[in-house]
């Protein structure tokens, strides 16, 4: 086995360990591996062990990257910033996009979305905690915008994404995640069919599973330190 082979192991059973104690069925928790700044032969080594759904943060490196890997049943995920100019670039690429924060944003998706391909599923950004660099909408504006996603025609809304500031323990991350998870809530009490929570990376992840997360986004933890990051 590969290191990157190994250390998918060990992330596997680690969100096992978590949702068994949280309560949660085996299984409820998918991975999506980060493969943002590294190349097509750590994605090839990621595959061969197994794991299907990737996320990239840069779209110009992850489009080359696309299609270099265009061979395999690989299903990429957008969960980098999303600019006006590259929404055509996503629409085209990309089977989902995690960082739908602005209803411009989600238009452009939209009517840039290829006809023969199905509809482009998508997440909405939350800003949970209000982190000054963060993007995302605000809890409070989330479910509206949320509405308006829902009713354009190529989108498919799937739920929403959250990246927190660091919290101190564990107990503090877990009641942030846990209001993500209320914001998801007051989305499906609005009879909107939601089933992704989109949280948690390499280093809280136990707690994102703690606090309802259904999709964590693992990078470091699979494929060691990050290189120098490309340009997006």
């Amino acid at each position: 086995m590969t290191m990157i082979a190994d250390n998918l192991h060990a992330v596997a059973q680690r969100i096992a360990q978590a949702c068994t104690q949280s309560g949660r069925p085996a299984g409820s928790v998918r991975l999506l591996a980060v493969s943002k700044t590294f190349g097509p032969d750590a994605v090839q080594q990621a595959f061969d062990a197994g794991q299907r759904a990737f996320g990239e943060n840069y779209i110009q490196e992850a489009v080359d990257k696309i299609t270099a890997l265009s061979a395999l049943a690989i299903e990429w995920h957008c969960i980098g910033p999303i600019q006006s100019n590259k929404t055509r670039l996503v629409a085209e690429h990309f089977q989902w996009a995690h960082t739908v924060d602005r209803l411009k944003i989600a238009q452009r998706l939209s009517d840039q979305r290829p006809p023969h391909l199905p509809p482009l599923q998508v997440c909405i950004q939350v800003n949970v905690d209000g982190g000054p660099n963060k993007s995302g909408v605000t809890p409070q504006d989330a479910v509206a915008l949320a509405l308006e996603v829902a009713q354009l025609p190529r989108l498919q809304l799937r739920g929403i994404m959250c990246i927190p500031e660091p919290a101190p323990d564990f107990v503090a991350a877990r009641a942030v995640f846990m209001s993500a998870k209320a914001v998801f809530d007051a989305m499906v009490a609005q009879g909107l069919p939601l089933d992704t929570l989109s949280m948690g990376m390499s280093g809280d992840l136990d707690a994102a599973v703690a606090g309802g997360s259904t999709m964590v986004r693992v990078g470091s933890a699979i494929f060691g330190a990050r290189p120098t990051p490309a340009s997006a």
